[in-house]
């Protein structure tokens, strides 16, 4: 298939530059992965399209707030470091800008000195290791100096760094948040739980690679990031039991779907695993455990809207996505959900 089969047109408006008031009024466009019937709802309605015996299977990875704006020493150029991987000893891959001035025994100083770094080395493709140096948890020194780092097509400044983390996020180590869990609130979970539906946590740790753009002309020539991922024993034998019982599986967000099929044995059950995944989904492939999925709405011609072609087949997908456009849904990240079943 080619990637430009994966393409639809999207008014720039309809990109979500910030987060609804409240997180569980919005919209929600259930579709039909049989027969391509679509309906319009808002998301706190959820709980009336789940069955008690179904299980939800959330990603608890946390954002880390990776975005340090400082300046260099001596001489107070701005410049931004964005953290990419622990090495360990202080040490971390990261974005830099401006390159050319950060170049190895380059010194940058963050808020008031709170936090220092110095360049050490210059990697393949561009990235550098850097060094920290600082008093006391290094987590809490960059929850106090450091942003949120929002997806490129949002322009607008984050109010509260807690809108760009789910309400049950707790595993630091994402550079990017699980936006279809955005959505739910704890009552919300609360009133899911009490109907009789399981709830399960996987840690999915999303990379910056999940904003990189497919450029081959075939999407089978795609080479795909990897992403560390883990399933607790507690959420496989969930996983399990339900598929036992003939409940559904419903995933939310494409981390959470990913990380279930990546480790589920080929007849459909499920162990505890940890590891990096590179698993890649699109149309032909056969889902394993997957039943159902909550996610938001895609960029055009991403691995994104690949995978949720997987499920429901592409021409279904870009005719609700088509819908969307003309009903005013909100895109990406800050935007609104789609429940697949």
């Amino acid at each position: 298939m080619k990637t430009s089969d994966f393409y639809f047109d999207l008014p720039k408006e309809l990109i979500a530059q910030t987060p609804l008031e409240k997180r569980d009024q919005s919209r929600l466009l259930l579709l039909d992965k049989h027969t391509g019937a679509t309906e319009h709802h808002h998301f706190f309605e959820l709980p009336q399209f789940l069955h008690p015996g179904d299980c939800l299977i959330l990603n608890d990875s946390r954002v880390l707030p990776a975005r340090l704006l400082g300046h260099r020493l001596p001489g107070g150029g701005a410049c931004e470091i964005l953290l990419l991987t622990d090495k360990g000893d202080n040490v971390w891959e990261c974005l830099v800008r401006p390159g050319k001035k950060l170049r190895p025994g380059a010194q940058v100083s963050f808020g008031n000195g709170e936090l220092t770094a110095e360049i050490v080395d210059e990697v393949e493709g561009g990235n550098r290791l850097v060094r920290f140096h600082y008093e006391g948890i290094f987590l809490e020194v960059l929850e106090a100096l450091g942003k949120m780092p929002l997806p490129p097509y949002i322009k607008a400044e984050l109010q509260d760094n807690e809108r760009y983390q789910t309400v049950y996020s707790k595993e630091l180590g994402s550079a990017a948040a699980p936006t279809a869990g955005l959505h739910f609130t704890k009552e919300l979970l609360q009133q899911i739980a009490d109907m009789g539906v399981g709830i399960g946590y996987v840690t999915l740790h999303v990379g910056l690679g999940t904003f990189r753009p497919v450029k081959e002309d075939s999407i089978e020539d795609h080479e795909m990031h990897s992403e560390f991922c883990t399933i607790p024993q507690e959420t496989a034998d969930l996983i399990n039991r339900t598929k036992q019982n003939g409940g559904r599986v419903i995933c939310v967000g494409t981390t959470s779907c990913r990380t279930v099929e990546s480790w589920a044995n080929p007849d459909g059950t499920m162990e505890a695993r940890s590891g990096w995944t590179s698993i890649y989904i699109y149309p032909g492939y056969r889902f394993k455990v997957l039943d159902g999925l909550i996610t938001n709405f895609h960029l055009p011609e991403s691995t994104l809207i690949m995978l949720v072609s997987a499920l429901a087949g592409r021409e279904h997908i870009l005719a609700a996505y088509e819908e969307a456009v003309r009903e005013k849904y909100r895109f990406f990240s800050f935007g609104d959900a789609m429940f697949i079943h």
